[in-house]
């Protein structure tokens, strides 16, 4: 008994020593302070929204689900599916063109491996130019709504469980299809640059870049007399300088082997039109 109580004035003292020493409320630090009752309403209110929010997404799923299934006894196709698809592309397109408008779009696809890299000038025609926003999102969801037609829905890549609904998907598939779509812009504009740049070396000496075709006449002169070459390739080739396509790529659109049989086709087409303004002129004479 003796050692018990020996046993059980010691663990008191511990215990004891383990209380802070003087008033308890003074040792009292703010790490330890009541939590007020706004607080906990703060936080119960920041879960209430969370746990909404979760349950929408589950709701929102499960809908899909059930849409899923019903399209599919139609095998994705036909009057339901398409009336399906509609809506797709309306919610695609304005969604695209939201993202273009503020610039989004390329960090979204930044974010996927796609680095776009847009000038200033790129980004300001995105935000004044809706027709440039509603063309690049009309091309991009025309691209990926096969693609998300045969993974998402027939392959069955999409599934309530998956955590994404059918239209986040959806845009998934848009922002991997976008990139090429604006490559593809960004050549055409470049063309374009390139073509009004070039028409002005031909109305405004010296004129090097098109020293073919001023050797014979005019610019204006040429394109009407393109249809009087007979050869169509040589006609295609003569246009194609004119609207200022180097001559690698004139050789890949009208399918010549080589550089110098483009050059070939504007040498015979000068030589002969050399002579006949020679003809011309002494014919006058």
């Amino acid at each position: 008994m003796q050692v018990d109580g020996a046993g059980d004035m010691s663990a008191a003292a511990h215990v004891g020593n383990l209380q802070p020493a003087g008033d308890p409320m003074a040792a009292r630090s703010p790490l330890d302070a009541p939590v007020l009752s706004p607080n906990l309403r703060t936080v119960d209110d920041c879960q209430a929204k969370k746990a909404q929010q979760v349950q929408e997404g589950i709701d929102r799923r499960t809908a899909d689900g059930r849409m899923v299934e019903m399209l599919a006894k139609d095998g994705f196709k036909g009057p339901r599916y398409e009336r399906f698809q509609d809506g797709l592309v309306r919610y695609g397109i304005a969604v695209l063109c939201a993202w273009m408008h503020s610039g989004y779009i390329f960090d979204l696809v930044a974010q996927r491996g796609f680095s776009l890299n847009p000038h200033e000038g790129d980004l300001e025609d995105l935000t004044t130019d809706s027709e440039l926003r509603q063309e690049l999102a009309t091309m991009t969801i025309a691209r990926a709504l096969p693609r998300f037609r045969q993974h998402a829905l027939v392959d069955g890549g999409w599934n309530v469980e998956g955590g994404a609904s059918l239209t986040t998907y959806f845009m998934g598939a848009c922002a991997y299809f976008f990139p090429n779509e604006w490559r593809r812009h960004c050549t055409v504009e470049a063309r374009h640059r390139r073509a009004v740049r070039r028409e002005k070396e031909v109305y405004e000496p010296p004129v090097s870049t098109y020293a073919v075709a001023q050797e014979v006449l005019s610019n204006l002169s040429v394109l009407d007399e393109l249809e009087g070459i007979e050869d169509s390739r040589q006609r295609a080739v003569v246009a194609l300088t004119l609207d200022g396509y180097s001559q690698e790529e004139i050789r890949e659109i009208v399918g010549l082997p080589t550089v110098r049989a483009v050059e070939g086709l504007l040498y015979r087409w000068r030589t002969k039109e050399k002579k006949n303004r020679m003809e011309e002129r002494d014919a006058r004479a």
